[in-house]
């Protein structure tokens, strides 16, 4: 049990990181286009809440709670939010003749190119994680369950027996 606490943990911190990398990206990009096409600002706006609520949560959920794998749902959510964050993000980035989104080579440089990769990339890799985490939330809780069963079809050895 304590390894899958470590390893949420871990996750969590990954969560916070990737999506305050994508929420730094995505402001920036949204300060410096002010006066952009309503549909590139609409993309942007919803990238942006969804890293707001990825940082929300995984703040919310690094806690340790008691049941702290009941959250996988929310992970779940979040995933498919990212993943739609990372398609709109590709849908923007693919007709500027940057190359290949998944050649991650040069994310660190100053241009336009290089920060829409990353923020496509940091995207991803969010999304990945709180993919990780909602299943091995759901992972945990299933083994719960299944050990809450045996454990109670066990108990009955000293119940009399009905007639």
């Amino acid at each position: 049990m304590i390894l899958t606490d470590l390893v949420s943990l871990c996750l969590r911190i990954g969560e916070l990181a990737f999506s305050a990398t994508v929420a730094g990206l995505t402001g920036q990009w949204l300060h410096q286009h002010k006066s952009t096409s309503a549909w590139s600002e609409k993309r942007f706006i919803y990238t942006e809440v969804v890293a707001a609520l990825g940082i929300l949560f995984s703040l919310i959920f690094l806690f340790p709670f008691a049941n702290s794998f009941l959250h996988w749902p929310a992970d779940l959510i979040l995933f498919i939010l990212y993943i739609v964050a990372f398609g709109l993000l590709v849908n923007y980035v693919g007709p500027m003749n940057c190359g290949s989104v998944w050649n991650w080579h040069g994310i660190t440089g100053k241009s336009e190119c290089a920060k829409s990769k990353a923020d496509v990339a940091f995207a991803f890799l969010a999304a990945i994680f709180f993919l990780a985490s909602a299943l091995i939330g759901l992972w945990v809780v299933h083994r719960r369950r299944a050990t809450a069963t045996t454990a109670n079809s066990r108990r009955r050895w000293y119940r009399s027996a009905r007639v």
